[in-house]
């Protein structure tokens, strides 16, 4: 798409701080990390989300994900790392190109804060043996 943002970024358009290139994705700085080596990981075929990604690109770019995060993990020594991915507006996508941020983790203080709610109360297993057989009927 020749208006899309990781489009422009993945033709040269734009300047990006390339991490690891491959002929099927490109990873890169992300430019408002929430920690030392955030870096996004995209697809260079263009998907808008999740919904929309063939199994072939999905393969590709998942290939390259441990490869990059052990990149980050050899660099760094992060204690851990969050995998992330918003996927469309409701869930927080700003930029409608496919990304998985890779967010290497420090401590406590490395300015992330992710928080489970659990709603287990609402769904007990009837309700989840219902839902996964919905889920099943889809597939």
């Amino acid at each position: 798409m020749s208006d899309c943002l990781f489009c422009k970024i993945i033709n040269g358009q734009i300047p990006s701080l390339k991490v690891y290139e491959d002929d099927h994705v490109y990873a890169f700085m992300d430019i408002m990390p929430l920690t030392k080596g955030h870096t996004l990981l995209i697809p260079k075929t263009h998907c808008k989300d999740l919904f929309e990604m063939p199994e072939e690109v999905a393969r590709n770019l998942y290939a390259a994900a441990p490869k990059v995060a052990n990149a980050i993990k050899a660099a760094f020594n992060p204690t851990g790392m969050n995998t992330m991915n918003n996927n469309g507006e409701s869930a927080g996508q700003t930029v409608f190109h496919y990304h998985l941020h890779l967010i290497p983790r420090y401590d406590e203080k490395d300015g992330l804060k992710v928080e489970w709610n659990s709603r287990q109360a609402e769904f007990p297993t009837e309700i989840l043996t219902e839902i996964a057989g919905q889920i099943r009927e889809n597939l």
